[in-house]
């Protein structure tokens, strides 16, 4: 038994899904947003928050920490693009910058 995986969002679909969202880019197949912090302590709790979210979501970040910045990147790999999971995982990182 196979899983369908997701429908690969249209043009016009990232592009009302970023409207809700703050900063994030829809670069290459992918939503991209940069992260800064005070220091490597507050990058890695958020780092820490958002393993959390994405664990609950069954689905991951492409990121990279160096010292106080994060960087994301989300698609959908088994789909081959972006998809609604990925504007979902965005919306709930951006819930968990604000808390």
């Amino acid at each position: 038994m196979s899983k369908t995986p997701p429908s690969v969002l249209t043009n016009q679909e990232i592009e009302a899904g970023l409207t809700k969202l703050d900063g994030w880019e829809h670069r290459d197949g992918a939503l991209e947003k940069h992260f800064r912090f005070s220091d490597f302590s507050a990058a890695f709790g958020f780092m820490t928050r958002v393993a959390m979210a994405c664990e609950c979501r069954n689905h991951h970040p492409e990121w990279c920490n160096t010292w106080n910045r994060v960087d994301i990147r989300l698609t959908t790999h088994e789909a081959g693009g972006l998809t609604q999971r990925d504007l979902d995982l965005a919306e709930a990182i951006e819930q968990v910058l604000q808390s």
